[in-house]
């Protein structure tokens, strides 16, 4: 099933292991809980040896244990759980992994925008129905998140902070009360939260100050503050992950060179690095520098090299790659990697050599061409 969906939700791409897991879990499971919190943590986490499985269950989020466990902890109560960090470290993922090991559905989502009203985190109608039949729960359209009140799973919110203020605020009486009225119906009129029901919400932490959480819904959530991953095999571990899985979702054939993966990471520590030591905004990318953007660096690297090279991926085109993505404002950010380019690549490239020679002359064209 998994081939014939652009991108499977986790429940329906590690299926197999999850029911293998639900079959061997004898732990205590809060509420309507497919897995217990242990087999969470693990299906998240992956096995390690002291966990004496009959088959091993792969790692998929890459961060601190204790992380997940709160994130756990938290769902077992009665609060939301709001993930908070920069972009592209992992928040959204692990809302997704925990949603689809306790619930087996992590498809209740909506999303936060400035344009999210409080019908898509209530209830809206459907037109014609009403005209034909008048208002009645048939003709009433849930939202992701009464659908999963009323099923007793999790419901995701995801970009909170983008959804104005009359918004967050509906969530209030829904993490609070735990139901909602409907006051367009004189019977059958509230809509009560199932055990199991919770939100993971996610917020970045740069769009502080766009719609900033009251203080009444911030006592609702739990924070897990998710930090940008800077540990070096942490992180290529993570985009090895999802480089694989790439691979496989376009069923190419393609080595990633541990060398050229190695510079790909050395050149966004050093850019990160620089953009630490800035005085100001116009001295930094305006890319967060996330390992986000590392793996949309090597994705667009390696389909050019499947589609318009010869298939193999080398580091011209990685370097083209890395600044075709960030290069985001003309002329600041290609002024910015210009600079790099000349204070930290090239003194690199003739220090190591190696495939430090062809990085730099790749990035040295895609720059020119882009000026």
């Amino acid at each position: 099933m998994t081939d014939d969906l652009l991108r499977a939700p986790a429940e329906v791409k590690f299926a197999e292991e999850l029911d293998w897991l639900e079959s061997i879990d004898d732990g205590a499971k809060p509420f309507s809980w497919r897995l217990s919190p242990k087999m969470v943590r693990l299906f998240i986490l992956g096995s390690e040896r002291a966990d004496d499985l009959d088959r091993q269950i792969d790692q998929k989020w890459f961060g601190d244990r204790s992380f997940v466990e709160r994130s756990i902890v938290t769902l077992a109560s009665d609060r939301g759980l709001l993930l908070i960090g920069d972009p592209g470290t992992g928040k959204s993922w692990l809302a997704e992994l925990l949603s689809a090991a306790i619930s087996r559905n992590s498809t209740l989502v909506v999303q936060g925008t400035a344009g999210t009203t409080e019908d898509h985190i209530k209830y809206s109608w459907n037109i014609s129905m009403v005209i034909a039949k008048g208002q009645s729960r048939e003709s009433m359209i849930p939202s992701p998140i009464m659908t999963a009140m009323e099923q007793g799973v999790i419901g995701r919110f995801e970009e909170l902070t983008r959804s104005t203020s009359d918004v967050q605020d509906a969530l209030i009486s829904i993490l609070s009360e735990k139901y909602v009225s409907i006051p367009e119906l004189d019977d059958d009129n509230i809509v009560f939260a199932q055990p199991g029901f919770s939100i993971i919400a996610t917020a970045n932490s740069r769009d502080r100050g766009v719609n900033d959480l009251s203080s009444a819904l911030k006592r609702r959530f739990n924070f897990v503050r998710i930090p940008v991953v800077t540990n070096k095999r942490s992180e290529a571990e993570i985009v090895r992950f999802r480089t694989a899985e790439l691979l496989r979702r376009h069923r190419i054939e393609l080595d990633v060179p541990p060398t050229l993966l190695d510079i790909l990471l050395e050149s966004f520590a050093d850019l990160r690095t620089a953009a630490a030591a800035a005085t100001s905004d116009d001295e930094k990318l305006e890319s967060a520098l996330s390992t986000a953007e590392q793996i949309g660096v090597l994705e667009d690297a390696i389909l050019h090299s499947q589609f318009f090279g010869d298939r193999t991926l080398r580091a011209q085109t990685l370097a083209g790659s890395l600044v075709g993505s960030l290069a985001r404002r003309a002329p600041e950010d290609l002024a910015i990697l210009n600079k790099f380019w000349h204070g930290v690549i090239e003194p690199r490239s003739k220090k190591t050599g190696g495939e430090w020679s062809p990085f730099l002359e790749g990035g040295r064209e895609a720059i020119a061409r882009l000026s």
